[in-house]
């Protein structure tokens, strides 16, 4: 690390002071403002008694005057350095080094206001110096720092080769984003201008950058600004609010970004000016739910957590949440050792695999599990385990029986067996009013756990939620490998549309469920709005700025036009949280497992007919033709 760098190397001369570790030009500074302190009691003290005597005092009387003021100006200036005032205690120019200043004036101007009422007519000094010369000094103090904050916020501004930004939110986000946007001489973007659609914030101007419209006005905004680069800076904008402002702005050809999320700034993990491309993610992602996990995730610090399919998108991501929780003891456990060395990574930092919170096995293989079970003694269950791509569990519906109902249930069995107090078992939307393996799959998992939850009395409950943004071989990660590729990308129904949530928004869930699900419920997210598939591939090949073709194919046999997240059946309240349901599954016992009569449900399932005309699509410029 350089001297300068610390602080022990003056810029300009290249100055140490070793003892210190403050550089001459600081000090000089300080002495600087010392002396201009000084010499406001100087001007205040003489111009209050001029004023006082319209200019025509005695001589002993000017003297008796300057006398004062150098003794108001060295009581001030040895408060100061006594105070740390002229020592770094304070910014110059803060708010907290003008109230310090107010007050030694206030007590200066106290002390020795008394004293010149008592003796003042003796020595020709009028008894009112000190309270009318209070005012005029502060002011001049006040004032040298606010010209010296504004030459140096000037200077701290980003050039004008910096990228012209309309920010999107006048609030807590904006004002912080403004803050170290022109304070940084080298910051990349500069703001002309704001925009908010609170009518309050109309005429606000925040930190020299005007309010100059609504969001409705980007267009108008960006064409008066000269704005390139539209910033959303809005911690509760959900994708419906942000899909409005991207399109508003890309057909001015301004580029959209936006702020990291007020959870990433209160944690410190990224700063106010982390500004990044706007994602696809952001776009159809759902409207953003207070979860409040840390305040109902007390029934995981101090306890024995297990996860069961640990290795998976939302397995990984769930150990890594639970472990800031402080469990006693999280025991990852997977088939897939590359999925478990990721998952350990994530709660770890490493992923050397050599340790016994990765744990190799199973959930088809009851004996082993029940081994594992009586061994670490589990207090809570995740059971994330499943397999879970429908047109693959169509064509092999035995593995979709040993996996998501024989593995359930022997995950189920395991931990009824030790006495685990929470299970959260993560099912799909799919499972409501099932028409694919997948879903029915699904279903007798629920149902399973209805029955260990009456059989317990515990905390037995599943979580239901849509498609997972990002998760392993779901829609996102296939559209952009097929538009690197510049391959069609591959829709089943120009009107199919899915629900969206985002790895950590659903493990948010999942967490949330073991603390406020009751024995036997499942609980089912409010996810918003449905989003189009057929806009969803529209909007990746936008942004993309590639030529690629949309390829109707049909749906295949068990899918849904359209996804439910309730059953037709099902009966929903929320007790607990308005933006999450939950409803009953009927339990069935183990008994009842009646694989035949399982698979002749499904084969009388109809087969879909809504398919499409297969007829590739382009895009050009945003529209499509035929």
């Amino acid at each position: 690390m350089k001297a300068e760098e610390v602080g022990l190397v003056a810029p300009a001369t290249g100055e140490i002071n070793v003892v210190s570790g403050v550089s001459v030009m600081q000090r000089r500074r300080r002495s600087a403002a010392a002396a201009v302190d000084a010499l406001a009691w100087g001007i205040g003290v003489l111009l209050a008694v001029s004023l006082r005597f319209e200019f025509a005092m005695p001589v002993d009387g000017w003297l008796a005057t300057l006398a004062l003021a150098v003794i108001a100006a060295l009581l001030h200036v040895g408060i100061g350095f006594a105070s740390k005032l002229y020592r770094g205690r304070h910014t110059y120019g803060s708010f907290d080094e003008v109230r310090l200043l107010a007050l030694i004036v206030m007590s200066i101007t106290l002390v020795l206001g008394v004293i010149v009422v008592l003796v003042g007519s003796l020595v020709s000094i009028p008894r009112g110096t000190m309270f009318l010369a209070a005012p005029i000094v502060l002011l001049f103090m006040f004032g040298v720092r606010y010209l010296a904050r504004l030459m140096l916020d000037r200077s701290r501004k980003p050039g004008e080769d910096a990228e012209p930004a309309l920010i999107v939110g006048a609030g807590y986000l904006g004002d912080k984003l403004l803050h170290n946007m022109t304070t940084d001489p080298t910051s990349p973007i500069r703001a002309v201008g704001l925009l908010d659609d609170d009518p309050a914030k109309k005429n606000l101007v925040l930190r020299g950058v005007p309010v100059v419209g609504r969001t409705s006005q980007i267009a108008d905004a960006v064409r008066r600004t000269g704005a390139t680069m539209v910033i959303v800076a809005m911690g509760q904008a959900d994708s419906v609010i942000l899909r409005k402002i991207s399109d508003r702005a890309t057909r001015v050809g301004a580029r959209v970004a936006v702020t990291p999320s007020l959870n990433a700034l209160m944690s410190g993990e990224q700063a106010p000016t982390d500004v990044r491309d706007i994602s696809i993610e952001d776009l159809i992602g759902r409207h953003p739910v207070d979860t409040n996990v840390e305040l109902i995730a007390g029934y995981i610090t101090g306890k024995r957590v297990l996860v069961t399919g640990a290795g998976g998108s939302i397995g990984s991501e769930l150990c890594r949440q639970l472990s800031k929780f402080g469990p006693s003891e999280l025991i990852m456990l997977d088939r897939d050792e590359t999925g478990l060395q990721i998952a350990q990574l994530g709660t770890a930092g490493h992923g050397l695999l050599d340790s016994k919170d990765v744990v190799l096995a199973n959930i088809r293989d009851a004996d082993v599990l029940n081994a594992i079970f009586d061994d670490r003694r589990p207090e809570v269950v995740f059971h994330a385990a499943a397999l879970k791509h429908l047109p693959m569990l169509e064509q092999y519906p035995d593995e979709a029986w040993k996996t998501n109902v024989l593995g359930s249930l022997n995950v189920l069995q395991a931990a009824m067996r030790v006495g685990v107090e929470h299970f959260v078992n993560v099912s799909t939307d799919k499972a409501a009013n099932p028409t694919s393996v997948l879903g029915h799959s699904k279903r007798v998992a629920e149902k399973l756990t209805a029955w260990a939850a009456e059989s317990t009395g515990l905390n037995y409950v599943s979580v239901r939620f849509g498609n997972v943004i990002g998760s392993r071989g779901s829609m996102l990660p296939t559209f952009q490998t097929l538009i690197r590729e510049g391959k069609p990308l591959t829709v089943t129904h120009p009107e199919a549309t899915r629900y969206f949530m985002t790895i950590p928004e659903a493990c948010q869930l999942v967490i949330q469920a073991g603390g406020i699900g009751r024995p036997g419920e499942v609980l089912i997210l409010d996810m918003g709005e449905p989003v189009s598939i057929l806009e969803v591939a529209k909007r990746m090949i936008a942004m993309s700025g590639k030529q690629i073709e949309i390829v109707f194919t049909g749906l295949r046999h068990g899918e849904k036009l359209h996804e439910e997240l309730v059953g037709s059946r099902e009966n929903l309240e929320r007790p607990f949280h308005p933006q999450i349901s939950h409803t009953t599954a009927d339990p069935i016992t183990p008994q009842r497992l009646d694989k035949a009569g399982w698979e002749a449900r499904m084969a009388a399932e109809p087969r879909n007919n809504e398919t499409a005309v297969i007829e590739p699509i382009s895009l050009n410029e945003g529209k499509v033709n035929g």
